[in-house]
């Protein structure tokens, strides 16, 4: 039986009781005791996942210097999003991940007949106990330190099959490990967030505060009519129906397929219903999501705006959150704002995409264009188009468009850059015949789910790159923690390929640095140092707001 390997912590927890186990030595501490051993442990930490496991010592203030996230390992090996520790240890074992006891079940008397034993830890087929996947098994100290010696077992077992996968796996389980473990972060310390003018925002969309549900429907009403009244004789069109909005339009001479803002942006111009429809959408969604009762609800007496965020979305890999942290109308960003004295260093990565796509694909062309802070210049001039042709082409060329002028450039770009097109065919090839694919650190990404071949093929397509994005942000984003450990300074939001830190004023410029210099480190390490270069624009600033 394969044995975890040297220098490992198990850390797993089970309410207020956090157990290290080490080398057959175990402590089961609080979590502020269990806080200050994992800030000075020489080890990296393995957990079944750190939203299980590292929630309560985040919250005391550790700052985990290394950890393997058991559930990241596992999904970055299988795919997908379900990683609950019955799933990660069957499939770590070999077992048949069918047999994975979903729960005691309603058969209580088959359940004590041929279930586990009161104190062991895996059925007699060998899965992990429901109830101790459940969290309701590990009781007792001794259970616990059971839960944690499998916890090191299944890292024992998932090493080589990280491995397995290629030399970078391994280093994408460190990254996305460590990324779960900036969640918990993001999750404690909050994204700062001006509270009276958050509410002056609202206002200006929403109208007042409502005083009862009389009043709101009043203030519903005063918005519908800014729209209806410039459309005279539609005054009982819902402007909250598709269809009603539809017919609104249809009978102002605008036929259009779908209500969709993109859609309506096309046809701005033609009537002032269009840009007075736009604006109700823009001010209705703050209204209804993003109002006074999402403020009351989501920014804290500390005027922190939380919500959970998680590492992997379980398909190509991006970070997620909830209650606004990942789409924030831009009209509400004025309301992230700095604490006094304070100031945000923002970082966006300029061009991500393409130059993903120069890594993944190894086209050395396609490489030697990322020298330039500005790639679409150097291949606007190489097929002998303009920088905005060329912009759209390569865009396309990733994301399936192949009519108009992104059709027309797209030959130029076969034949410029033969090897990235090359990998995008492959990848869109791949993806019809419903073949599973590896990002570039090694993801597993199904496509068999999608029904139809047309939809598969995109995907695969996209989520190669990305996928690949995601992983370099990721690593980049757990630099820049790392950097930042001994700092006051604290990463604040990741946006898909956007970093703010939170840092005091007079630490900006060296915070700035530190970001910079954390992407170089981090594209070098995740690229295997292929000569690609990857930029950000990086700004201080005080509101989110502030930057382009």
């Amino acid at each position: 039986m394969p044995g975890p390997p040297r220098a490992l912590l198990a850390v797993v927890a089970h309410g207020e009781r956090i157990c290290l186990y080490a080398a057959g030595r175990a402590e089961v501490l609080s979590p502020a005791d269990a806080a200050g051993r994992i800030d000075l442990a020489a080890e990296r930490l393995v957990v079944w996942s750190a939203a299980r496991d590292l929630t309560a010592v985040v919250a005391a203030g550790a700052r985990p210097a290394r950890v393997l996230d058991l559930a990241e390992a596992h999904r970055i090996v299988r795919g997908g999003w379900r990683a609950d520790p019955g799933r990660v240890w069957a499939a770590a074992t070999g077992l048949d991940r069918g047999g994975v006891p979903e729960g005691p079940g309603d058969d209580l008397f088959a359940a004590l007949v041929t279930g586990p034993g009161e104190e062991d830890l895996l059925t007699p087929e060998g899965y992990l106990r429901p109830d101790a996947v459940a969290g309701r098994w590990t009781v007792t100290d001794d259970r616990l330190v059971a839960w944690a010696r499998a916890a090191l077992e299944c890292a024992g077992r998932l090493g080589p099959q990280l491995d397995g996968l290629g030399a970078r796996a391994a280093s994408l389980a460190a990254s996305e490990s460590a990324a779960a473990v900036l969640c918990l972060e993001l999750e404690r310390d909050g994204l700062p967030i001006d509270r009276a003018g958050a509410g002056e925002l609202i206002a200006l969309a929403a109208g007042p505060r409502p005083r009862d549900e009389a009043h709101a429907r009043a203030i519903r009403a005063e918005r519908d009519a800014r729209v209806l009244a410039v459309a005279p004789g539609h005054d009982h069109t819902d402007l909250r129906n598709p269809a009603s909005v539809r017919a609104l339009l249809a009978a102002v001479g605008i036929d259009v397929p779908t209500t969709r803002k993109w859609v309506l942006e096309n046809h701005r111009h033609v009537h002032p219903v269009i840009p007075a429809l736009l604006d109700w959408r823009r001010d209705e969604r703050i209204a209804t999501t993003y109002g006074y009762g999402w403020l009351d609800a989501h920014v804290g007496p500390d005027d922190r705006l939380r919500g959970t965020w998680t590492a992997c979305d379980g398909a190509a890999g991006r970070m997620t959150a909830q209650n606004g942290l990942h789409n924030l109308p831009v009209p509400m960003r004025a309301a992230v704002a700095a604490a006094p004295g304070w100031r945000f260093v923002r970082a966006d990565l300029g061009q991500i995409e393409p130059r993903v796509l120069a890594v993944v694909s190894g086209d050395p062309a396609l490489a030697e264009a990322t020298a330039s802070p500005d790639l679409y210049a150097p291949v606007a001039e190489r097929l002998g188009v303009e920088r905005s042709v060329a912009k759209v082409a390569v865009l396309a060329a990733m994301y399936g468009q192949r009519s108009g002028t992104a059709g027309r450039a797209l030959t130029g770009l076969q034949r410029a850059y033969p090897v990235a097109m090359g990998f995008l065919d492959a990848a869109y090839a791949a993806g019809v015949s419903g073949a599973d694919l590896r990002t570039f650190g090694g993801r597993r990404l199904r496509t068999r789910g999608i029904r139809d071949e047309g939809s598969r093929g995109r995907y695969a397509r996209n989520a190669l790159i990305q996928g690949a994005a995601a992983e370099l942000f990721k690593c980049w984003a757990a630099t820049v923690r790392a950097a930042l450990v001994d700092a006051p300074a604290r990463i604040a939001l990741c946006l898909h390929d956007e970093l703010l830190v939170h840092t005091p004023a007079g630490d900006a410029a060296a915070v700035s640095g530190v970001v910079e210099s954390a992407l170089a480190d981090a594209a070098r390490r995740w690229s295997g140092g292929a000569p690609v270069r990857f930029v950000a624009d990086t700004t201080v600033i005080t509101r989110w707001s502030e930057a382009k």
